[in-house]
């Protein structure tokens, strides 16, 4: 997959750390930002870097190093100031999404929240008293999806297709991109209206309703929401030809996908699993395999970085 240019990424991200922080990342590298996959700040501990597969530190003069002891080491005040920047010093406006363990920025980025969990019953109320944040580069790559449109699209028909890949492999961007190409038409036909159910507003990067992300010109996003109840959401309120969402996992999300498919909606979907034989291990999912539901599967992994597709599989 191509990158993201590192000075737009550097833009996007930088304003909403700490001044300490601001200060030492704005001397990297564009380079640098252009691989760049995260940005971890945990209280007591170095600042790191995720640029490609391995984790990097930054001293205090910005200078990328693979010692972590000799890196900058993130303080309460870092988290305090970088918190109060992403929520706009009102993280009552924010509630619902730190409840969920995240707050997404303009821009499509997903800020990542540790800290103490304050429950209410059996549910997460909120988090308090933040230790920790994850900056996730939400990676925008177009086309990136084309060579697997010849798999998924015949005859004039989007056929169901499951994406398998372990975690940190591409399959979001590539949903990203498959909502964009099918939104907008195949070869400039056949564009078809697109449901993206957003449950962790990973895919369009929605902020404030609003996606951030291109998910194409016929594409309503149902951000926030549940798998299982977007899907039947949908399909009773939006008229949808076509489905995204992303990471089914719960039998309530394998009974939406068959009622998907039995009102003529196409659907597609991913799943954390390193290959087939791992996924038909799994007693809810080789029970989906075996509806028939899907018609293609999609192996991804990164072994020549994110995206590599290792196989096509086909169920008759």
């Amino acid at each position: 997959m191509s990158e993201l240019s590192g000075r737009w990424i550097k833009d996007q991200i930088i304003p909403y750390l700490s001044p300490a922080l601001k200060n030492i990342l704005f001397e990297l590298k564009e380079e640098y930002y252009s691989i760049l996959e995260e940005i971890r700040l945990r209280c007591g501990k170095p600042l790191i870097l995720k640029l490609g597969n391995k984790d990097y530190t930054v001293d205090c003069r910005g200078r990328v190093i693979e010692d972590l002891k000799k890196g900058y080491q993130v303080n309460r005040e870092d988290i305090y100031r970088t918190v109060a920047s992403i929520s706009d010093s009102s993280l009552y406006a924010f509630e619902e999404e730190i409840r969920r363990g995240f707050i997404t920025v303009p821009g499509g980025y997903r800020v990542g929240l540790a800290g103490q969990i304050v429950m209410q019953g059996d549910e997460i109320k909120t988090i308090t008293d933040f230790s920790g944040i994850c900056f996730r580069v939400a990676r925008e790559i177009k086309d990136c999806a084309k060579p697997l449109v010849p798999y998924i699209y015949s005859s004039g028909t989007i056929l169901n297709t499951l994406i398998i890949s372990p975690p940190r492999c591409g399959k979001t961007t590539i949903l990203r991109d498959l909502a964009r190409i099918f939104s907008t038409g195949v070869h400039r036909s056949h564009s078809v209206n697109v449901v993206v159910v957003d449950e962790r507003s990973e895919i369009a990067g929605s902020f404030r309703g609003i996606p951030q992300l291109d998910v194409g010109p016929r594409t309503d996003v149902l951000d926030s929401c549940p798998k299982a109840a977007g899907m039947i959401m949908a399909i009773r309120a939006l008229s949808p030809q076509l489905i995204i969402t992303d990471e089914i996992g719960r039998r309530e999300d394998v009974e939406a996908i068959l009622e998907c498919v039995n009102a003529g909606v196409s659907v597609i979907s991913s799943i954390h699993a390193r290959d087939l034989n791992e996924l038909e291990k799994r007693p809810l999912f080789g029970e989906l395999l075996r509806t028939g539901a899907f018609r293609i599967g999609v192996v991804i992994s990164r072994r020549e970085g994110p995206g590599t597709l290792e196989e096509i599989i086909r169920w008759d």
